[in-house]
């Protein structure tokens, strides 16, 4: 029997959504399945994240080009195995304001390395692969279709919104085989889960980078980039792990246009968190990333050569926001790294109640927890393979004392990861994985 994981990746590439799907297409087989790349805007505008996805393929297609004529293994077995499907989706937050993090990334999401080097970013072909439009390319000219068909042999293209890509996936496979890894805002799965709460439901499992729960945040003092992006949609996905989400939903959330949930969920969503408080202890220190690749660049590894024009640029620009070499945080590899890793990570011993504040002033994107020493009532733990069952009768008006639903009702269920065996190699093993 396999533990293999059947995975669909929301990103937006964006360096370390680069670094955390070619892990996951650097895992066996055996490991990991690839069903889907969803993207969606976040670091960079949506058109931009796409391309890195592009660039992604392309190069991996150049390495392993090289690797077999240098006699090697040629890598990537799960993505040479099983093609995922490539489709776009949301280009803004379902109310915010955009915002993006070019600031770090690079005005491209990778450190300027398409201006840099022109000659690593493949042609502007793969644009008709993801348009209706007929203008964009000729149907009936050949050149243009083989040009075309030679460009994308490790992935399916789709015309399909992601978010209606993700719930194909979903219906089509027995529930709790398909695990959704969320490296960027939240607005995708929002919009799926919106469409079609009880196919978004079939999840096994959704894996999230997003958050700040003890520690200070990445864009705000209290905000991490991926929740505050699009705050109302994360909300909306937090609140999928309650059995009732409009006790937990703030106004706007519940406002959204892109529609209502039912009252009550039968499962709730199991959602694991992994918050800058774990994944900023997962680093990659300049050091470390030289000492591996310089080799590799001596024998002229296309994957080295790229990764490195993006990489050289953001520790440039750690140095710049931080100290003199400072360290790349994984935020994004670990969450896939947690669907590898053995040892495995610890999760804790049990979910928090955490939801996301969407309108404060200073606070839009923080995690809220409770705190407060009260006594909360004993609800039915009985547990399906999402999580916790609570079939009491809940009361949808405020008991006096519990503004906000906090103690009397069950409220979100969010299973944080606060620990690690890999704290201190992780950034060794991640490249072992991808250059091996």
């Amino acid at each position: 029997m396999t533990n293999k994981r059947r995975i669909i990746i929301d990103t937006d590439p964006g360096v370390d959504d680069i670094l955390a799907m070619l892990l996951a297409f650097s895992a066996s087989p055996e490991e990991l399945e690839v069903l889907l790349i969803s993207v969606t805007y976040g670091n960079v505008e949506v058109k931009n994240c796409l391309r890195n996805v592009m660039t992604l393929f392309h190069i991996i297609e150049l390495e392993m080009q090289w690797r077999i004529r240098k006699g090697l293994d040629p890598g990537f077995q799960t993505l040479r195995r099983h093609k995922p499907i490539v489709a776009v989706g949301a280009s803004e937050p379902l109310a915010d304001h955009q915002l993006m993090a070019d600031h770090f990334h690079g005005i491209d999401g990778l450190g300027g390395s398409h201006s840099s080097h022109p000659h690593l970013t493949p042609k502007q072909t793969w644009r008709s692969l993801f348009t209706s439009d007929v203008s964009t390319a000729d149907p009936s000219s050949n050149a243009a279709t083989q040009e075309i068909e030679t460009s994308i042999p490790l992935f399916v293209p789709s015309k399909k919104p992601a978010a209606e890509e993700i719930l194909n996936i979903l219906r089509d496979n027995e529930p709790d085989t398909i695990t959704i890894v969320a490296i960027g805002p939240l607005t995708n799965l929002a919009i799926a889960a919106a469409q079609d709460p009880e196919t978004f439901l079939r999840a096994k499992e959704v894996v999230v980078m997003g958050g700040a729960i003890n520690k200070s945040g990445n864009i705000t003092p209290v905000a991490e980039f991926n929740v505050f992006a699009d705050s109302v949609a994360a909300a909306r996905v937090f609140a999928l792990t309650c059995p009732t989400p409009t006790l937990t939903m703030p106004v706007l959330a519940t406002k959204s246009s892109i529609g209502d949930y039912p009252a009550r969920l039968s499962p709730a969503l199991k959602l694991t968190l992994f918050p800058l408080d774990i994944t900023e202890q997962h680093n990659l220190s300049r050091a470390t990333y030289t000492s591996f690749i310089k080799p590799l660049l001596g024998k002229n590894s296309p994957l080295a050569e790229w990764t490195d024009a993006f990489l050289g640029a953001t520790f440039k620009k750690l140095d710049t926001l931080y100290k003199q070499d400072a360290p790349l945080a994984l935020h994004d590899p670990l969450c896939i790294w947690y669907l590898l890793a053995s040892p495995a990570m610890n999760l804790a011993k049990e979910p928090l109640d955490i939801r996301i504040e969407t309108s404060g002033q200073w606070t839009r994107g923080m995690l809220v927890t409770d705190g407060r020493p009260r006594a909360k009532p004993v609800h039915d733990d009985s547990v399906t393979s999402h999580g916790p069952r609570d079939d009491q009768n809940l009361n949808f008006d405020e008991v006096p004392g519990d503004t906000g639903h906090w103690i009397y009702a069950r409220g979100n269920a969010i299973w944080p990861c606060v620990d690690s065996p890999w704290k201190a190699d992780f950034g060794s093993e991640l490249l072992k994985r991808i250059f091996s």
